[in-house]
């Protein structure tokens, strides 16, 4: 493995912690060149897994965007990286189950759904996109579907 700030190939790992529920481990390596410390992730290369979007254009499921989408909607909340992976772990594995295509809208749900449950600022951050919100009354309509969740 090479260093990724100076190329370097003299790397030693300093720290391996299994994480993800047992789905992946992570080192911590040291590039003996710069002296720069890094992460990586070792996963299970899993079968393709291909996403249906709305056009019908099949393309294979790209876990960096369910990242990115979340990361965005949990901007300044308490959710570390690792909170984040372990989410998206979360989502992918609930997708695999259903076989081995997904549409588009089910990855939206089941992300609108680990937000609702996790944090409602995020939910209503995500919602606002996935959803289309055009005015403030969308951002009211969704605001009072989670007051409702209290009170029953």
């Amino acid at each position: 493995m090479r260093c990724p700030f100076c190329l370097c190939s003299d790397v030693r790992v300093v720290d391996s912690r299994v994480v993800e529920e047992g789905n992946a481990i992570r080192r911590r390596r040291a590039c003996e060149g710069c002296k720069r410390r890094f992460t990586t992730y070792e996963r299970i290369e899993e079968s393709p897994f291909l996403v249906v979007k709305r056009s019908g254009v099949r393309e294979p499921f790209e876990r960096s965007k369910v990242v990115a989408g979340m990361r965005a909607s949990l901007k300044n909340r308490p959710f570390s990286d690792s909170d984040l992976e372990s989410a998206v772990s979360e989502i992918e594995d609930k997708l695999r189950l259903v076989g081995d295509e997904c549409s588009t809208d089910q990855i939206g749900l089941l992300v609108l759904e680990w937000l609702k449950a996790n944090d409602e600022v995020g939910y209503i951050r995500f919602a606002s996109v996935y959803k289309g919100f055009e005015a403030w009354h969308d951002f009211e309509r969704e605001a009072v579907s989670l007051v409702k969740k209290y009170e029953t």
